[in-house]
């Protein structure tokens, strides 16, 4: 089963984002350091989709099954 994501808003030091089964995850920027670096505005411009997570301005992808898995971009292939 597929948990698509809602809602995603940032804090100095997380993103939160929010499942429609009412969980939400927050993960540290640190994980993803593309966002880390970026602008409010383009942390804002952002699209879900049943694949994930996509930030068009800065070529970043995130998958949902990978954030409930702990995993971030800084790790490495299992």
């Amino acid at each position: 089963m597929s948990t698509l994501a809602t809602e995603i808003t940032f804090d100095s030091a997380k993103m939160w984002v929010t499942l429609e089964d009412g969980r939400v995850l927050g993960v540290p920027l640190a994980w993803f350091p593309r966002l880390a670096e970026a602008t409010p505005e383009q942390r804002a411009d952002f699209e879900i989709s049943a694949f994930g997570l996509h930030w068009p301005s800065l070529d970043e992808d995130i998958s949902v099954p990978a954030l409930l898995n702990g995993r971030g971009a800084t790790d490495s292939a299992a």
